[in-house]
Parts: C-alpha cells; sequence; structure tokens
C-alpha cells in the first residue's frame, strides 16, 4: 500500500466559492477596499520616513553628550526644530535642578536664528520660557493654534527638570507621531544631561586627583631628599664630635706624652759626654719633635674636617698658615674654573697637600714653597713644590722600599700614593724649578655639569 500526500492538494476552489485575494491591510495595514487606500498609504509613508529621519537626528544629537551640556542643548533644539519645521523652538531647565547643564535656556527662532535675550522674542515663547524655568504648568493658547504649539516636560526620576516649547506654520500641524518622538527627545535629553554632568564631575576628579597626585610626588621627593639631608648631617655630627673627641686625647695626651719624652731626653743629653750616645739622642730628640709636629697636624686635620663652608681652594690657602714654621714662605695659586668636586675627592687632595707641605717644612731645609691647582677639561692637578734639598730619585726609592718591606717608615708618602691612587689617578715626584722636590697629583674628574 503506498501512502498518499495529506491532506490532498486542491487545484480548485469549493464549489460555489473562490479564494481570497492577497492581505494588503496585513501589509500597509490599510484596507484595499477603501477607496482612499493609495491616499493613506503615501500619508502613512511620509510620517513613517519623517520618524525615521527624526530618530536619526535625536540620535545624532545625542552623541554630543561627549562634548558637554552645551553642545548637547544646541543639538537636541536644533534636532526638534527640523522634525517640527517649528517657527520657534525654546528649551529651558527648571531652576536648581541639574544645576551643572549649561544653558539654562536655548530659543531658536525662524531660519534657525538663536536668541539669548528674552526681552527680544515674542511674548508668548518669553513667557512660556519663564513658566518651565520657574517649574510653573505651561500657560495656556488659544484654540486656533491647539494644533500648532507643543510642550513637553523634560523628566527625570519622576521630577520635571525642563522642558521643550515649540510653536509650528500653520500648514504644519502637530499630530501622536511628533508628540511621540519629543517625548523620546525629552527623556533621552534628560539622561544625556545628567550623564554630561558626570562626566564633567569624573574629568574635574580625575584632574584634581592627578593634581594631588603631582603634588605628592612632589612632596614625597621633597621628603625624601630632607630625611636624606638630616640623615647626613645627623652622621656628620657624630662623625665630628668623634674626630673632637680623638683630638682631644691625642692634644691632652699622646702630644703630651711626647714633649714629656722630649724634655727628658734634653735633660739626659746634659749629662752624657760619649758622642756615640749623643748622637742617639740627638736621634731621638728629632724623632720626637717630628712625632709632636705630627700630632698636631693631625690634630688640625681632625678638628677641620670638611668643613661645610670652605672648598678646595680656601682649604689650601688656610693650610698655609696652621703649624709652619716661620721662614717658611708659601704661595697658593688656582687655576682655571673651580668645579665642586665629591667631598672624599677635596679631602684626600686637602690630606695629599698637607703632607707634602709638612714633608717640605720638616725635611727638607726648605725656605719657599708653593702650592697650585689647577682646573683642566676632565681632571684637576695638584702640585706641591720647594726649594729645599729633597731629591725625587730618594723619594722614589724610599716608596719602592716601603712596598717590598712594609714598616712605619716613609708613611707619609704611602698615604700619599694611596690616596691618589683610591681617586682613580696617581702621583708622581719630580725635580722642581724652584731647585727642590715638586709632587704632583693629577685625578680624573666629571665634566663641570656632571661634578654640580
Amino acid at each position: 500500500m503506498t501512502s498518499a500526500a495529506w491532506p490532498p492538494k486542491r487545484t480548485e476552489p469549493p464549489s460555489g466559492r473562490s479564494w481570497p485575494g492577497p492581505d494588503l491591510d496585513a501589509l500597509t495595514g490599510l484596507r484595499s477596499g477603501k477607496p482612499s487606500f493609495y491616499p493613506e498609504y503615501r500619508v502613512s509613508a511620509v510620517r513613517l520616513r519623517r520618524v525615521i529621519l527624526a530618530l536619526e537626528g535625536i540620535s545624532g544629537a545625542l552623541i554630543r553628550t561627549m562634548e558637554g551640556s552645551e553642545a548637547l542643548v544646541r543639538a537636541v533644539v536644533e534636532a526638534a526644530a527640523d522634525h517640527l519645521s517649528a517657527e520657534w523652538v525654546a528649551f529651558a531647565l527648571v531652576d536648581g535642578r541639574l544645576a551643572d547643564a549649561q544653558p539654562r535656556y536655548l530659543v531658536l527662532g525662524p531660519d534657525g536664528e538663536e536668541w539669548t535675550d528674552l526681552g527680544l522674542i515674542p511674548e508668548n515663547v518669553a513667557t512660556h520660557v519663564a513658566a518651565v524655568r520657574g517649574g510653573h504648568d505651561h500657560p495656556e493658547h488659544d484654540r486656533d493654534t491647539a494644533r500648532r504649539h507643543l510642550h513637553v516636560p523634560v523628566r527625570l526620576d519622576s521630577r520635571i527638570v525642563g522642558g521643550f516649547v515649540a510653536w509650528t506654520p500653520r500648514e504644519r500641524e502637530i499630530d501622536d507621531t511628533d508628540l511621540s518622538v519629543m517625548r523620546i527627545l525629552a527623556s533621552q535629553t534628560a539622561s544625556a544631561l545628567q550623564n554630561c554632568a558626570l562626566l564633567d564631575r569624573s574629568e574635574k576628579l580625575y584632574a584634581r586627583t592627578a593634581r594631588q597626585a603631582a603634588d605628592l610626588k612632589s612632596r614625597n621627593a621633597e621628603l625624601q631628599s630632607t630625611q636624606e639631608q638630616l640623615g647626613a648631617a645627623r652622621q656628620r655630627e657624630v662623625l665630628d664630635s668623634e674626630r673632637h673627641r680623638i683630638a682631644r686625647e691625642l692634644h691632652d695626651s699622646v702630644t703630651q706624652y711626647a714633649l714629656s719624652a722630649g724634655m727628658h731626653i734634653e735633660m739626659v743629653r746634659g749629662e752624657i759626654t760619649e758622642p756615640r750616645l749623643l748622637e742617639h739622642l740627638d736621634t731621638a730628640k728629632d724623632l720626637t719633635k717630628r712625632a709632636v709636629e705630627q700630632l698636631r697636624s693631625a690634630i688640625y686635620a681632625l678638628n677641620h674636617h670638611e668643613s661645610a663652608d670652605q672648598d678646595l681652594p680656601a682649604m689650601l690657602r688656610q693650610l698655609t698658615t696652621v703649624h709652619m714654621p716661620d721662614e717658611l714662605r708659601i704661595d697658593v695659586r688656582i687655576g682655571g674654573e673651580p668645579v665642586p668636586l665629591p667631598a672624599d675627592q677635596e679631602q684626600s687632595l686637602f690630606r695629599i697637600a698637607g703632607e707634602a707641605l709638612f714633608n717640605t717644612a720638616m725635611h727638607a731645609e726648605a725656605s719657599r714653597a708653593s702650592i697650585r691647582l689647577a682646573y683642566r677639561a676632565g681632571a684637576v692637578r695638584l702640585t706641591v713644590s720647594d726649594d729645599g734639598r729633597g731629591r725625587p730619585e730618594e723619594v722614589r726609592r724610599s716608596l719602592k722600599e716601603s712596598a717590598l718591606r712594609p714598616s712605619g717608615e716613609h708613611r707619609g708618602l704611602v698615604n700619599m700614593q694611596t690616596r691618589a691612587a683610591e681617586m682613580g689617578g696617581a702621583v708622581t715626584f719630580r725635580r722642581a724649578r724652584m731647585g727642590g722636590l715638586q709632587v704632583q697629583v693629577d685625578v680624573p674628574v666629571a665634566g663641570k655639569e656632571q661634578a654640580r
């Protein structure tokens, strides 16, 4: 048994009946049996097109939210005027509502001209604007203009915050479709104005937060710098206190012991006549004298360490007046443009100059000495020269012997060489033009801007 399609396809209508025609009412909203079908269809099509254009205009106006409330208000008023073909259209906000929105009212006249002075516009338009701003019901209008006048309140959270008012020409009546479009525009405008206010506040908060963050960063940097300065000051204070304590100990004990030893040696010399013993006592007396002078130099250095008010040239000038024999004349010359050096470098150069000048005063039997400090590009040179009996070859030999057989002798020369090496420089000994010994130290330094 074969199956057949069910129900069977009819090719003819039932007897005595005919097939219905197409349902035009479902397609167009109009019944095709009316003689006015096509004119009504055209009217509906025109209205539909107008609504679509109006919604496009509203969408285009609402995207101006990011530009601020002023641009948004102008855009929505122009959209309302375009849709209604209005002669006059006004927008106003109730006083005290949406306080951040500007302008508080806007009126467009014929040809889209903007009016800001309410005294120059028609009285009925000004009256409606004042009523909206005051939060009152809109004034009555005559029946002749009932179909050409529109008032749509703007609501936000069930409160009236403003309103649109429009007047159209005689040939342009306002229908229910226009009212629906304007209500959509009014509701979206309220939300957009609130978004503008929130956006403006967020931008202000962000800007204020950015300023506060920058201010906090600056203050934090200042605080950190102050803390570093305070830490350095405390460290210097502790070091200064310790240096002064050591200087007092050296002055009150070690120096006094050395002076007492020298006095006892002098007393013994008066009781001994043997030449060999006298020679040893003379050597002991000379060593005691040298020890006292070195102690005095060390005490001075401890009491004048890293003076905050003096730079290297000033310290070198002051050095020439401390514990130096009256018969030794010393001059100081500075060459080039001085640049500030790190404190440890200035102290090392000061110590080298002091050691060289002390050796000149104690051993060279010199009458003149010279200190030269030359600032050059990327380097600084310190030279101490005299007219004494020192010989550079003897100094170099003493340094070599100290390196091979370390002992307590020639510590001053070794210290000068060590300090120069720690600064990345070198110390050399040569014959001075004055006839004696010249100590020269060359140290690399940073450029002027980098050093500062």
